[in-house]
């Protein structure tokens, strides 16, 4: 007779409460759980349509008691429409190029993140990362991870962005971007760049992470149109809706997994 153990529980944890990042004077609390382990691909790809995002083999949610102003946003790239502010931008960038390469730590991209963090970022935790923490934020990962490089035609290297491959999209982990280059708004171009290379791999959606209403820092993800939120459980237009962020946005526990 052969014994087959049953199924590990997936244990999930809340976290102790912090000052906000975003809202001023708010306190935020995060449910958290390893993915890491043979089933990270599909337990990644479930908790990624349910509102999570992933750091290291950890994926987190918001569950703020009296705040719901995290509310998850993705774009459905084959609909996006850039306005005429985006196209400007995209007219602006047009001899930069996007590489995607394998994610790995390099000393050039490290220097870039320094850059960033230092001049947009100096009073924040990733500030003070030094390369190893940065090696461990690329390569930690339990699941299908790349990086697209974006250089000019001299191949100076000006923008990075980390993304997670998903079933049914790509999902935006973190950019950073040359600040010496602010007027180029290289951070709207990566995400244009990020939603064409979406559409160009066949795959449906380009998960932006969490969209904050009244957070300058946050903000700017809704001008990316169409686009979804996650309503009570649900991905549903952001065009149209009534996303006032009174604590309907992020589900509560039990946890749903929206197929």
């Amino acid at each position: 007779m052969t014994y087959t153990s049953p199924r590990r529980p997936q244990l999930f944890y809340t976290t102790a409460p912090m000052p906000c990042p975003y809202v001023a004077g708010r306190m935020e609390r995060k449910v958290v759980t390893d993915i890491g382990g043979p089933d990270a691909e599909r337990l990644h790809n479930r908790l990624s349509r349910a509102g999570f995002r992933r750091s290291h083999t950890i994926a987190y949610a918001p569950v703020c008691p009296s705040c719901s102003a995290c509310v998850p946003i993705r774009v459905p790239v084959t609909r996006f429409a850039p306005d005429r502010t985006q196209r400007r931008t995209l007219r602006r960038n047009m001899m930069i190029e996007g590489f995607e390469v394998p994610a790995h730590a390099t000393t050039e991209q490290f220097s870039l993140f320094q850059r960033y963090q230092f001049a947009r970022h100096a009073e924040g935790d990733m500030a003070a990362m030094n390369f190893y923490d940065y090696r461990a934020m690329i390569e930690d990962t339990p699941i299908d991870t790349l990086m697209i490089e974006f250089r000019t035609p001299e191949d100076q290297l000006i923008c990075v962005s980390l993304i997670d491959r998903l079933d049914d999209g790509l999902s935006a982990v973190y950019s950073f971007f040359d600040p010496t280059f602010e007027t180029r708004s290289l951070g709207s171009y990566a995400i244009m760049h990020l939603i064409d290379h979406t559409r160009r791999m066949g795959l449906p959606y380009l998960y932006l992470g969490y969209w904050i209403k009244d957070s300058a820092k946050m903000a700017y993800k809704a001008r990316f149109r169409p686009a979804e939120i996650l309503f009570r459980g649900a991905w549903v237009p952001l065009d149209g809706h009534d996303a006032r962020q009174d604590g309907s946005g992020m589900s509560r526990f039990p946890i749903s997994f929206p197929e």
